[in-house]
């Protein structure tokens, strides 16, 4: 059975495949962002509109979201950089996947929990921060009790169920998808010999455009919801 390589340091136990490949990500997002913004121009070339359209792209769903207006200068940069890296991680296991043996060296850091729960607690002490500070501690600690201080327990209920869906629903769109394409690479098409081959192999490509969309609507969806949760927070209801 394939399984991700992990190791434990100091109790701690460690999976490589996630570190791996959420880093080699994170390098191909600078090499990425440093060559579609070299040489900007007053009048933009066809590298610098690229990264203007994803910036405004960005933007309007911080400003689609967050009506506060401080807290969109803060957050412009976050938006981006979060929907560039995980549109980056979807997509790695799809195209790439290293294994030795049984050990699964690279594939999407996405279709692995402790990654998607990772960016869920980012977004949410970010939208603690934003809150405390638009209210202070005592006036953000008591928006959980309005309209009646029995919401409360109920409103605290809330904060860990947005942060279950926002990692889980990425996490298993990500790994359903790479199950599925193991399953046509590794069972289907070796099960009747050749005909099976042949069939996979455009079933294959079908599926791979189609998780190349559900990856990069799922980006958007995490970005668009993160904001979401960070715009209930600077707004008193």
């Amino acid at each position: 059975m394939e399984q991700s390589f992990v190791f434990k340091f100091l109790g701690l136990t460690f999976d490589l495949s996630g570190i791996i490949g959420s880093t080699l990500m994170a390098a191909v997002v600078l090499f990425v962002c440093i060559w579609l913004s070299r040489k900007v121009e007053m009048k933009p070339n066809k590298k610098q509109n690229i990264m203007e359209y994803l910036i405004d792209f960005t933007d309007g769903i911080v400003k689609d979201n967050v009506s506060d207006v401080d807290a969109r200068k803060h957050l412009s940069l976050y938006a981006f950089v979060l929907f560039i890296y995980i549109w980056f991680m979807n997509q790695l296991g799809l195209f790439l996947e290293v294994k030795a043996g049984d050990n699964i060296f690279v594939k999407s850091p996405t279709a692995d929990p402790v990654t998607t729960m990772s960016f869920a607690m980012m977004t949410l002490l970010l939208s603690f921060t934003f809150g405390m500070q638009k209210f202070g501690t005592g006036g953000y600690w008591r928006n959980y009790a309005e309209p009646v201080s029995f919401l409360f327990p109920i409103n605290m209920i809330e904060e860990v169920t947005n942060f279950l869906t926002l990692s889980l629903r990425l996490y298993g769109n990500i790994y359903a998808g790479e199950v599925l394409l193991t399953l046509i690479g590794n069972s289907f098409a070796p099960s009747f010999g050749v005909i099976t081959l042949v069939l996979a192999a455009p079933l294959a490509m079908i599926w791979q455009g189609f998780s190349v969309f559900i990856g990069s609507i799922q980006a958007y969806v995490f970005v668009t919801l993160s904001m979401v949760y960070v715009g209930k927070k600077v707004t008193k209801e």
